[in-house]
């Protein structure tokens, strides 16, 4: 942490040895700041989305500056769907600090991509349309422009949530119920989406209660009808129901007879008429609205698979990045790494454990020229310290010819300082304990060629000539 007045870095006293300033309650303002921070990324890593939002806005109360927490937040926006307020977070992040920045990663990934902005930009103007049509009460218009924005941008929670409340208002409880599940899959945290919810699954229960109390009918064999209403029965008495049947029946029977005499001799030939070309002409209407729907369908197939590949490619790229091996996690293990090395610079363990999700390798495959700058300049800083320490600790093992373990420090203290030639060397001599020649060989080799006419590469050529004459 360094000093708000002069910019020296600040010790454990409450006042800064360079200029002086009190800097107790600039402290604690930091201290907050980067707790909340820590608590929006616990937050954002277990999706309760919301409440990592709280939390990073929480700090950028406390420090504007934290471009850390500012970044993260961006990624929260964007990972809820809304990409216009995550790209203003790195924007002004971008601002704060212009050099090293990984929001310039995220910037560009967005505006390289032109069919991606533009799905942006569609989205936003059916979303603010949608919110028109609900102003205007054209419920019915809105929910067909919020299914287009969800076809989209899927992962849009305002948009679920307010296709929800629209649902909720025509009283389709079960459409509701869908919407508002899909929201928590992406954000576990919303009260808004938790109070929506509730509300809906009481409406459910209700309707499910009102149905098992419909009254229920069942007849008599001894003349009486029982309904059945809630708890009580009521049985009601029929009458005399067969004269009365009869009656009935021998009416109808003669209107019958009536109504055919004067259908076969007045009406039915004209009427048979009339009935065959309104039938003709209803059957020409319906083949060409046929026509046309089965066009616009064979249109929308085709939409919704082109439609469906890219959103199965997006997936597929978003779960690169969000995985448990992925370049958000490598990204965050060497942000923990800087944020403990700012904080405690000479806690070599602790920065290593920091480190442990960044292997060597993995930071290798990552393309971007902030992360790698970053990367190295810590690698300087810390590398040979904590290679140094593993290195320490495989000397113990390999004393002690626990050689499984002494390889496994010696292959992390090369990682961490590939300029030192006897963590190499000793690297070589536990494969050759371990009695794995293949190994052996193949690391002094290494040896020879990084670190010519030294004492290590002569002691490893003498290794490598035994080697090779035992195989022989």
């Amino acid at each position: 942490m360094k000093c708000y007045n002069c910019g020296c870095q600040l010790s454990e006293k409450d006042f800064c040895t360079s200029c002086g300033a009190d800097v107790a309650l600039y402290k604690r303002i930091m201290y907050a700041s980067n707790f909340f921070y820590n608590q929006g990324l616990e937050r954002a890593g277990v999706r309760d989305l919301s409440g990592a939002v709280i939390s990073l806005r929480q700090s950028l109360k406390f420090n504007k500056n934290n471009v850390e927490a500012r970044n993260l937040l961006g990624l929260v926006y964007y990972e809820m769907g809304d990409v216009v307020r995550g790209l203003g977070e790195w924007v002004i992040s971008k601002n704060l600090r212009s050099e090293k920045n990984i929001a310039d990663d995220y910037i560009n990934m967005i505006q390289d991509n032109p069919t991606r902005l533009d799905a942006i930009n569609q989205t936003i103007k059916k979303y603010n349309l949608a919110l028109g049509y609900c102003q205007q009460d054209s419920l019915d218009l809105a929910v067909i422009q919020l299914k287009k924005v969800l076809s989209l941008n899927p992962r849009y929670v305002q948009a679920h949530q307010l296709l929800a409340l629209l649902y909720i208002k025509a009283e389709e409880w079960e459409k509701a119920q869908r919407e508002l599940k899909k929201c928590l899959k992406i954000d576990t945290g919303s009260t808004t989406t938790l109070r929506y919810l509730k509300e809906v699954e009481e409406m459910l229960q209700a309707d499910e209660n009102a149905k098992g109390d419909r009254k229920k009918r069942e007849k008599v064999s001894d003349g009486v009808i029982k309904y059945q209403s809630g708890n009580e029965t009521i049985i009601q008495p029929v009458g005399n129901r067969e004269n009365r049947s009869l009656s009935v029946i021998l009416n109808i029977g003669i209107g019958i007879a009536i109504g055919v005499a004067a259908a076969c001799f007045l009406l039915l030939p004209a009427r048979l008429n009339m009935a065959n070309n309104a039938a003709q002409n209803e059957l020409r209407a319906v083949s060409e609205q046929l026509d046309k729907k089965t066009s616009a369908i064979e249109d929308l197939e085709q939409q919704v698979k082109s439609l469906s590949e890219e959103n199965d490619r997006l997936r597929t790229t978003v779960a690169e990045y969000e995985g448990d091996d992925g370049t958000m996690m490598v990204i965050d293990g060497l942000l923990g790494a800087v944020s403990v090395y700012m904080e405690e610079p000479d806690n070599t363990e602790k920065i290593a454990k920091a480190l442990e999700s960044v292997k060597p390798e993995e930071a290798g495959q990552i393309e971007s020229p902030a992360f790698q700058n970053l990367y190295q300049l810590l690698m300087e800083k810390v590398g040979p310290s904590i290679a140094n320490a593993y290195y320490e600790s495989g000397m113990q093992s390999y004393r002690k010819e626990l050689y499984e373990d002494a390889i496994r420090d010696f292959e992390l203290a090369a990682g961490y300082d590939p300029s030192n030639g006897d963590i190499l060397y000793d690297l070589g001599n536990a494969y050759r304990k371990q009695g794995n020649n293949d190994k052996a060989a193949e690391i002094y080799k290494q040896v020879i060629e990084s670190f010519p006419d030294t004492e290590k590469a002569r002691r490893a050529q003498s290794y490598l000539d035994e080697i090779n004459n035992n195989a022989g």
